[in-house]
């Protein structure tokens, strides 16, 4: 099977729709021989902030001498963008060669596993083939019911945060979105909780309790930031003692940072060997597309992934700290999201907002994205037409001198950034 061959099994397994369940992944990874018990795993959970933590742990780890393995979801790109090996996204013959040994075992089932639960096993038998030493695995939604959730006995179980977010699936509360994600907790194996939801935390406490597991909660007096070293360049935060510099921009990343730094310290009473020059130089070293990433910078143009309130709330907290004049804003959601909030969270920081519908399904018509800012009195311009949506809002910005900030789903992030290079290019 060559990749186009793959790809196009990848669109008969979407066909199949999202099936919540581990019986399919179960089957499917039995017959394979079970290759999610044969690494060891660290297993993130969490409403926001799983991409950029487990980057940040990968770029640690690596410099730390492990070989790495990496599954995330949505992918950004391209569907390998999704599997990494030390950080870097693996070759297209390497997924042709994994759907390709493992579409076969899928047509011999009764019930054919769905396109997000082949994904699921191809990266757990990639990290078995590439001889890695520890993989950080993303669930892709909630926790316990996520094809991810499949290992026995995590290294260690990670909560990023709970918020509210795909409530059709996980519930309308942080009480039920919580007892989804910590789903992911494992008999007698370790679990942290970066939150700061109380009720997200008794459900955890609950649960460790329940099954063993000793709850590790972030030490804020270890750590220490100021407004004035979350810059555009970076920020820098200091943990016992020592300055640490990560190039990720985003206010949010100080807090992704306090939860990566408290995870290496159990990783490392877990008998895992990461010095502190690894810590440092890993942290320093750390790429991840997608979130308040800078694209160019004549006009600046920024893309951040911010899909439900509390992501939004997040870049609207970096909008403000890092620029003192108006933005110009491009935006994209899925129909599913809070999206009627973000006029009243982004509307006094916007000049004027141009919003498009992404490329996928669940998308929301850009004429209602439009008219939900301007019944708030921001001036919106509804742009059929994305890549044409993306070139009036970049000319408008060039034109003014104003940052062009694009927001929403992480979906739309291949059409930017494909429509960004060809208006400049």
């Amino acid at each position: 099977m060559n990749y186009s061959e793959a790809l196009e099994y990848m669109k008969i397994a979407a066909g199949r729709g999202s099936i919540l369940g581990l019986a399919r992944i179960t089957g499917l990874l039995s017959l394979m021989g079970d290759p999610q018990d044969k690494v060891k795993v660290v297993h993130i959970a969490g409403t926001n902030g799983k991409g950029s933590f487990g980057a940040m742990l990968t770029s640690v780890l690596k410099s730390a001498g492990y070989r790495v393995g990496g599954f995330s979801s949505p992918a950004i790109t391209r569907v390998t963008d999704s599997f990494r090996i030390d950080g870097e996204e693996i070759s297209g013959d390497d997924f042709a060669e994994l759907i390709g040994d493992i579409a076969p075992i899928c047509e011999s089932m009764d019930e054919k596993p769905t396109e997000f639960e082949v994904l699921t096993a191809a990266a757990y038998e990639l990290f078995v083939r590439k001889n890695c030493d520890i993989a950080v695995v993303e669930c892709g939604m909630g926790g316990d019911l996520d094809s991810t959730n499949v290992v026995k006995a995590p290294v260690l179980s990670v909560i990023t945060n709970v918020q509210k977010d795909h409530a059709a699936f996980l519930g309308d509360t942080i009480v039920e979105i919580a007892s989804h994600k910590c789903g992911i907790i494992k008999q007698g194996r370790p679990v942290y909780f970066g939150g700061d939801s109380e009720e997200a935390y008794e459900i955890a406490a609950d649960t460790a309790k329940e099954k063993g597991a000793e709850l590790f909660l972030p030490d804020y007096s270890q750590f220490s930031w100021t407004d004035e070293s979350c810059t555009i360049n970076g920020a820098d935060i200091t943990y016992k003692g020592e300055k640490l510099h990560i190039p990720l921009l985003g206010t949010y990343q100080c807090e992704n940072a306090v939860n990566v730094l408290s995870c290496i310290e159990i990783l490392r009473r877990e008998g895992m060997d990461i010095p502190a020059k690894a810590v440092r130089e890993g942290l320093a070293a750390v790429k991840w597309h997608g979130r308040f990433e800078v694209l160019c910078n004549e006009p600046l143009v920024i893309y951040d992934g911010a899909h439900n309130p509390d992501g939004i709330r997040c870049a609207a907290d970096s909008i403000r700290r890092y620029f003192h004049k108006k933005v110009v804003m491009l935006i994209g959601v899925m129909a599913d999201k809070e999206y009627g909030l973000y006029a009243d969270m982004l509307g006094e920081l916007a000049d004027t907002v141009f919003t498009v519908k992404p490329d996928n399904p669940r998308s929301l018509n850009s004429s209602a994205l439009a008219e939900t800012f301007r019944s708030k009195g921001v001036k919106a311009i509804a742009c059929e037409d994305y890549s044409e949506g993306v070139r009036a809002a970049y000319g408008y910005a060039a034109e003014r001198g104003l940052p062009l900030i694009a927001l929403g789903t992480l979906y739309m992030y291949r059409q930017f950034t494909a429509a960004l290079e060809n208006i400049r290019h």
